[in-house]
């Protein structure tokens, strides 16, 4: 049985640490004191400047479940609940993918497009295929006043969970959920497209990191026997809901970049753009339809 935890936030940020570290957890320092921090409501300064403040048993209970369920292997934003994205904090469900940093650069990618969408029309309609959380819809809205965005999924549980985030953040009048696998309940046309679809090939699932392949839902991550599945439906079928001038924009593998082009010039698209993420790998790609 582990060491009883002090109570006294110095100590109790140093045995955190040591025992995530003890047990090979990566980033030991920073889940610990991102678990004491959440379940104490103290801060990085009051550590800093309180080491004594006696923390309360509550809460002392709460840090010790916590530190058990991360040796087990479950990620710390699944421990709390939610995850921050793009300024926004979302929900997570058994069903939702957690968004990630790199993600971020979807949004980044196709934001300029959707505000000059917006300034120009007065509105940018926005589809975001497999939302998950509602995160890339859901910080388009956020950051696009006058634009309005459906979320498709093909999990009930993942759609509550963005209609929940999307009535949290204030933007639930602008977001709409809708239970789809893929295009197939889709009406209307949208100016914006898009989608972090699942892309690990099927066969690699097994070698993915422990935290994502025993917590993050696999219909989310497995993208067939190749990885391009989705790229193939989503390539195919895009057309007939994209408004004229409209972009389509995946997140992909880091070594996708050519088959997916590929995949979407065959269908009739063009390259627009594409966006490395935080770590200099190929992330996103933006396309458009080739002009008549």
């Amino acid at each position: 049985m582990a060491d009883r935890l002090p109570a006294a936030l110095g100590p109790l940020l140093r045995a955190a640490r040591e025992r995530l570290a003890a047990a090979g957890i990566d980033d030991a320092a920073l889940d610990s004191r991102l678990i004491v921090e959440h379940f104490c409501g103290t801060t990085r300064t009051q550590a800093i400047a309180e080491p004594g403040y006696e923390v309360g048993s509550a809460a002392l209970s709460a840090v010790e479940a916590a530190l058990s369920r991360r040796v087990a292997g479950e990620p710390v934003h699944r421990i709390f609940g939610y995850r921050e994205f793009y300024g926004l904090r979302l929900s997570l469900s058994p069903e939702t993918l957690e968004p990630r940093p790199d993600t971020e650069t979807l949004v980044d990618a196709v934001l300029p497009f959707a505000r000059a969408t917006a300034e120009r029309l007065g509105e940018c309609r926005i589809l975001d295929l497999g939302t998950g959380t509602g995160a890339i819809a859901l910080a388009l809205l956020g950051a696009v006043p006058a634009a309005t965005a459906t979320g498709v999924d093909i999990s009930p549980d993942a759609l509550a969970t963005a209609a929940r985030n999307a009535r949290n953040l204030g933007l639930g009048e602008r977001f709409k959920a809708l239970h789809s696998n893929w295009f197939e309940k889709v009406s209307g046309r949208y100016h914006v497209i898009a989608s972090n679809p699942p892309y690990i090939p099927s066969r690699d699932i097994g070698n993915l990191q422990d935290e994502v392949r025993d917590f993050d839902p696999h219909r989310a991550l497995d993208g067939g026997a190749d990885g391009l599945d989705p790229y193939r439906v989503i390539a195919a079928e895009a057309a007939g809901f994209l408004e004229t001038q409209g972009k389509v924009a995946v997140e992909i593998g880091h070594t996708q970049k050519n088959e997916v082009t590929g995949i979407f010039a065959a269908a009739g698209y063009r390259l627009a753009g594409a966006y490395p993420d935080l770590g200099g790998n190929d992330r996103v790609l933006v396309f458009e339809r080739w002009k008549p």
